[in-house]
């Protein structure tokens, strides 16, 4: 129950907030990675509650139009092979962004040379810009540093408030996503009967990748304890693992090819668990409030890069003095074995799945 004294104080910080002279339309800038991507709707949900009056044009890639379905904002889709190539085309998406638009604020989520090039563009037109601190000097100082002996680093979401409180705005870090407001989007993969589990075992590097003989022992637990369970996968190599894992079981599901970005979200909304490396499953889950196991090898969570509202009970890492050895991965194993994936085996990942489902 809200006391009178908190609505007083509500009612006055909401006057306070009106009289500053805050920006009416924002430039959000965010080209990549998919998993950074999808994080920054987190932060554009929080503060469009907090000001729905600020028009928010989100400067992004056709791709990942799907994460910020809903929160009314407008999308200028960037074609870097395209209209958008070379510094021509930077000057370009300039106009595409400002054309037809009273943007007065520009929000680089980035700080890349493509963004950097907008955003100095928008400074020399009289607008007011912000821009992100990634934390690369705390981030990689941690780096065999045992990082989770420490205070845990700023999250990504939390940077990306940030960009937009140095616009002026004041607003909290956004909450979890609703699981009941999800549950209302289509299920791509029909009537969902019984235990329904996801499995993305793949990430962009090696580090950050289930071992093979690995997610083969696990999708043979999955497939025992569930009635459905899907694999999330890129193509290729990993696609082809995907439909084998289909082929040898009735109730696998090999997603690849058989839905779009915006159908493998809206299925993530409606299962039971989801199974993720630190990768952009983990976080399309977070987006949806699904219950996610994320498994951790070469990163760790306290980087920064834990699916916003992901619980911390659903994290399965190895504490070793090594890690993290990389900040996203990509580093080669010094001893060659990748033991902080091969130590958490298939079984204590399905025994998680089973204690997050019983949970929910």
């Amino acid at each position: 129950m809200v006391t009178s004294s908190k609505k007083a104080k509500k009612t006055e910080n909401n006057e306070l907030k009106k009289s500053k002279k805050l920006p009416k339309s924002i430039a959000v800038m965010r080209l990549s990675a998919m998993g950074d991507v999808a994080m920054l709707a987190h932060t554009l949900r929080a503060f469009g509650e907090e000001y729905p009056s600020v028009k928010i044009t989100l400067v992004t890639r056709k791709l990942f139009t799907p994460f910020f379905e809903g929160l009314g904002v407008d999308i200028v889709e960037v074609d870097t092979k395209g209209r958008h190539k070379g510094i021509k085309g930077l000057w370009r998406l300039f106009g595409d962004i400002t054309r037809g638009r009273k943007i007065d604020a520009f929000a680089d989520m980035h700080s890349v040379m493509r963004s950097v090039v907008i955003r100095w563009l928008m400074r020399l037109s009289g607008r007011k810009v912000a821009s992100i601190h990634k934390g690369k000097v705390e981030k990689w100082f941690r780096v065999g540093h045992n990082s989770h002996n420490g205070v845990p680093l700023k999250h990504t979401v939390v940077r990306y408030c940030d960009v937009l409180r140095r616009l002026g705005f004041e607003f909290e870090n956004p909450a979890p996503a609703s699981r009941e407001n999800n549950l209302r989007r289509e299920n791509p993969m029909g009537e969902k009967r019984g235990r329904w589990v996801g499995f993305a075992p793949f990430s962009a590097h090696k580090g950050k990748t289930y071992p093979e003989d690995m997610s083969e022992q696990l999708v043979d637990l999955l497939a025992a304890d569930c009635e459905r369970v899907f694999i999330h996968s890129g193509g290729g190599a990993e696609a082809e693992f995907a439909q084998r894992m289909e082929t040898k079981y009735d109730n696998v599901v090999a997603l690849s090819g058989k839905v779009k970005l915006a159908g493998e979200l809206n299925l993530i909304a409606h299962l039971d668990c989801v199974v993720s490396m630190d990768s952009l499953v983990m976080h399309m889950a977070s987006l949806t409030a699904t219950p996610v196991v994320s498994v951790w090898g070469a990163t760790h969570p306290a980087l920064g890069f834990l699916g916003w509202g992901c619980p911390e009970e659903g994290v399965l890492q190895l504490e070793m003095p090594c890690r993290p050895c990389s900040v996203y991965g990509e580093r080669k194993c010094k001893s060659g074995d990748y033991k902080c994936l091969r130590a958490i085996t298939p079984q204590m990942v399905a025994d998680k799945v089973k204690e997050l489902i019983e949970q929910k």
